[in-house]
């Protein structure tokens, strides 16, 4: 064949068999997996069938098939049968788990049986990157990504979606049955055809409009007013990439600044951010076991009781304060323009004027404070600037020194949404894109969980391999 490197001969035989061992290099990352899931206790864990039965076929160590799922979401393996071929074919795998290949039911089954403990074994290497010291503890970036379920828009239903589907059913056989008293007074002939090709298409509308009112009966008893019919625990939200949102998930992580390391997640089939702080940062807090620590998070997250009980739980929240005021967009004086003297518990506004707390009053369950000065403002040239009423009215919330505080500290520390953003924003990124995790394979809130589990875990393995290295990485796990 020439000067081309030729391979070995299929028909050679070895004396001595070359060993798997000799296969994976010190540094193959699959060395990793290995010991991290031998230094794991399962059975404090909570997997099942640690202790093999006495009786009875033997099953695969939960361990062994661990290892499996791992390595899977670390290559983008994340369908059961895909493990079953790469178990068979992929040197490494054969490596790991000894030669053996379970079937694709017995490798889905154990994911679905053993969701809590596999969700907690991946959230234990956060200690590891600690050791590692890839997680500086005093500051973390919180952020939702809504991912696709396995559920499509058409299987989702809501109030307004419902209506809209009625009523394009009706409206088509409205018209299904004006061409039938047409095909009808045409007589017999060539129109038979027609007419029956007509009453079928009706008969089959009117079983979708019979479908639909039992949908819309499950929605009455829907708590949110919202059900999908593939995978039920999915919810539709809105995204700013999609105008008709995505039926998903709502995936909640908070990183680590320093080396990007993701040290919490959630999974939730609520669409908002709002409610999601308080249990992010604390759920930070407690793995990184830092005082004082910052969380940062987007707007989405401005909510005041959240805000108040972060502090209150010595977290100091960064969150930016959404631009939603009435006044402001009708061209009026914002509430930004005025400023709260805490000594005198009074507003000072543009034009030098004192607004006094008047009465205050329990709104959406917070106590409001009402500030506005009537006598002032009717004399005010700067009224057309400030209100289109009598006189401005500014509502205070009571814990809202809170929010001052953190205003303030934006003034400090300008740079924070920059950090926010290419932190967390970076790992869903490299999720979503190098990593080939643009959508769910499994359906209910648990099973989806433990997915985005797996998924993280082989993230933070990947990024402590590419910060610390495999010889490092080993170190930490069996120090």
């Amino acid at each position: 064949m020439g000067r081309f490197v030729e391979g070995t001969d299929r028909d050679q035989a070895s004396f001595l068999p070359a060993r798997l061992e000799d296969y994976v290099f010190p540094d193959n990352p699959v060395r990793v997996i290995d010991a991290f899931v031998e230094e794991l206790d399962l059975a404090e864990l909570g997997f099942a069938r640690v202790q093999p039965a006495a009786t009875g076929r033997p099953g695969y160590a939960p361990g062994t098939m661990l290892k499996l799922y791992v390595y899977g979401y670390l290559h983008q393996l994340t369908s059961s049968r895909k493990l079953e071929r790469e178990a068979g074919r992929n040197i490494e795998l054969m490596w790991l788990i000894g030669k053996l290949v379970p079937d694709f039911k017995t490798i889905a089954d154990f994911r679905h049986d053993n969701g809590g403990a596999i969700q907690v074994a991946c959230q234990r290497f956060v200690a590891i990157c600690r050791a590692l010291g890839l997680v500086g503890g005093s500051m973390v970036a919180i952020d939702g990504s809504r991912l696709r379920a396995v559920n499509t828009h058409e299987k989702n239903y809501t109030n307004g979606k419902l209506a809209r589907r009625k009523a394009h059913v009706e409206e088509s056989i409205a018209r299904y049955l004006v061409e039938l008293e047409e095909a009808d007074s045409a007589g017999a002939g060539p129109a038979a055809p027609r007419i029956e090709h007509l009453t079928e298409r009706l008969a089959s509308l009117r079983g979708r409009l019979g479908e639909l009112e039992e949908i819309g009966q499950q929605l009455e008893a829907a708590p949110d007013e919202q059900i999908s019919l593939t995978d039920p625990d999915a919810r539709a939200m809105a995204t700013g990439s999609d105008h008709r949102g995505v039926v998903g998930y709502n995936v909640q992580a908070a990183v680590d600044t320093k080396h990007h390391i993701v040290v919490a997640n959630e999974v939730t089939n609520r669409g908002h951010d709002r409610s999601h702080l308080l249990e992010m940062a604390k759920a930070a807090q407690a793995e990184t076991g830092a005082v004082g620590m910052i969380a940062l998070a987007d707007r989405g997250y401005y909510e005041g009781e959240q805000i108040r009980s972060c502090a209150e739980a010595g977290i100091i929240p960064m969150v930016p304060k959404p631009n939603t005021s009435p006044a402001a967009a009708r061209g009026f004086w914002g509430k930004t323009m005025f400023v709260h003297e805490p000594e005198t518990d009074t507003y000072r506004c543009p034009a030098g004027q004192q607004l006094q707390k008047r009465f205050a009053r329990v709104e959406g369950g917070k106590l409001i404070g009402v500030y506005f000065n009537q006598k002032a403002c009717g004399a005010c040239a700067s009224r057309p600037l400030c209100t289109a009423g009598k006189e401005k009215r500014i509502r205070r919330w009571e814990h809202e020194a809170v929010l001052d505080q953190m205003e303030r500290r934006f003034d400090t520390m300008p740079e924070a949404m920059a950090v926010r953003r290419c932190t967390v924003e970076h790992v869903f990124g490299t999720i979503k894109g190098w990593m080939g995790a643009t959508h769910f394979r499994t359906r209910g809130l648990r099973n989806v969980a433990t997915e985005a589990s797996l998924t993280i875990l082989a993230y933070n393995i990947k990024r402590a391999i590419a910060v610390a290295g495999v010889a490092s990485t080993l170190k930490a796990i069996t120090r």
